[in-house]
């Protein structure tokens, strides 16, 4: 069976469901609100002991049954290693990070693993003592870490190690090829300005009311205008002044008012995820990070869409070259509190291998260890769009945080968040908000 057939048939068979997936089922990440495996039924299981004779792990995911992300590397944990159950505790993705802290909190031996959703929250974790230092196991195992490009070094807090990275994602550019050949208008290029952008966003719009095509859309959140501000290394979402924001509010607020993409406040008041609005063709292009390339691969699998798409390179300020781009690392923990230590260690290591990255790559997932071969594999897939282009769209040339590893980020991002929402309805200015979200950040950081 040729490979394409094979990764196709792969992605298919990880599907649990075909209902809408995202990076969250609700408005700030993925989609999905369900729970599979409640905390306090993995409790019964567990401590630390057999069910069947099996040694049993506990491992926190969200959003598992939309997500190819987790379960893939958890089956292939269980297929190498029989002696061995995986109980998932999974939640719902913008409720995760507090079910998470209210789980560690409470000191208790499940969960073994954690995968961290937000870096910051890692800081917090460990700060808290809540994290097992792994350098010791690094150094036992003689683990390489130069296989993650740096990005083990960059997970480092205090000099210690408490994660190894799980996976990989950077913001591209998704585009609707039916639309653009509908329209006449060539695909995005790998080396497109932010400016072009906009214009191509304008020649894209057409229609009205509910039949509207919006040439552009942005996610509710405030990294869809604050990423682009940070995208050439020069500032971080942490600063002492947030002037430098004022140009890229204003180009997003000239997008919404001029109707290419849709009004934050109607988006966030009907809760209208991003992945439907792709999915539904209701954009021809969208700034979206990597991970949504197999949330659409599957969709084309499940025959819930059936459009021509393609990937292009985020663009470009002005002032940069082609291959800028913002992202994050998903990094992989152990709980301080775990009853089993070295198995834990044992399911961390291959989580954050090489043969995960290979099993990964076949859901079109992005892991910390970016090899040739994973990037073939990814690209080889059958509902991979087609095209030289499409490939070089996922390479870089320059990889920035689209947030600094800030023990304070969660109490900073907070108050982005908020002062973004007053930006974008209009009930701040954009000058009145910037000076605000000054303020905050510097009486949170202690600048004042």
């Amino acid at each position: 069976m040729k490979l394409k057939k094979v990764l196709a048939l792969t992605l298919a068979a990880c599907m649990v469901c075909t209902s809408m997936v995202a990076c969250s089922k609700n408005d700030n990440k993925t989609q999905g609100n369900d729970t599979n495996t409640s905390q306090e039924g993995n409790k019964e299981e567990k401590p630390g002991a057999t069910t069947g004779g099996k040694k049993v792990l506990s491992v926190t995911t969200w959003d598992n049954d939309t997500s190819p992300q987790f379960q893939a590397i958890i089956d292939a944990y269980e297929a190498k290693n029989t002696d061995v159950e995986i109980k998932v505790i999974d939640t719902a993705s913008d409720e995760y990070n507090n079910s998470l802290g209210i789980s560690l909190s409470a000191a208790q031996s499940d969960p073994d693993i954690i995968w961290v959703k937000d870096m910051g929250s890692m800081l917090q974790m460990v700060d808290k003592n809540q994290l097992l230092q792994i350098d010791d196991f690094i150094k036992a195992d003689n683990l390489d870490l130069s296989v993650y490009s740096g990005g083990a070094e960059q997970l480092q807090y205090n000099g210690a190690s408490y994660a190894l990275p799980y996976r990989s994602d950077w913001y591209v550019l998704y585009y609707n090829k039916d639309l653009f050949d509908a329209a006449g208008v060539e695909y995005p290029s790998n080396d497109m300005t932010w400016q072009e952008y906009y214009e191509l966003a304008a020649k894209l719009t057409s229609g009205e009311g509910s039949a509207k095509v919006y040439g552009g859309h942005n996610h509710t959140w405030q990294a869809l205008v604050t990423n682009w501000a940070v995208q050439d290394g020069q500032h971080t979402v942490v600063e002492k002044d947030y002037s430098f924001l004022k140009k890229w509010y204003e180009e997003a607020l000239s997008l919404q008012e001029n109707g290419y993409i849709q009004d934050y406040a109607t988006l966030k008041t009907a809760n209208i995820h991003y992945s439907s609005v792709f999915k539904n063709q209701q954009c021809a292009m969208m700034p979206m990070g990597t991970w949504f390339i197999s949330i659409m691969m599957q969709s084309q699998t499940s025959g819930e869409t059936n459009f021509n798409w393609g990937i292009a390179r985020i663009p470009h300020p002005e002032n940069t070259e082609s291959g800028y781009t913002v992202g994050a690392l998903t990094p992989i923990a152990i709980s301080k509190n775990t009853d089993e230590p070295e198995l834990s260690w044992d399911f961390v290591k291959f989580a954050a291998s090489k043969e995960a990255a290979e099993i990964l790559a076949q859901q079109g997932v992005f892991t910390g260890i970016q090899t040739e071969t994973s990037l073939k594999t990814i690209s080889s897939a059958e509902f991979f769009p087609e095209g030289a282009s499409n490939v070089e769209a996922l390479t870089y040339t320059n990889y920035f945080f689209d947030r600094p590893l800030d023990p304070k980020i969660e109490e900073i991002r907070q108050v982005l968040n908020e002062v973004h929402e007053m930006i974008m309805i209009k009930s701040y200015s954009i000058d009145d908000g910037l000076a605000e979200l000054t303020k905050r950040v510097s009486d949170i950081k202690g600048w004042n």
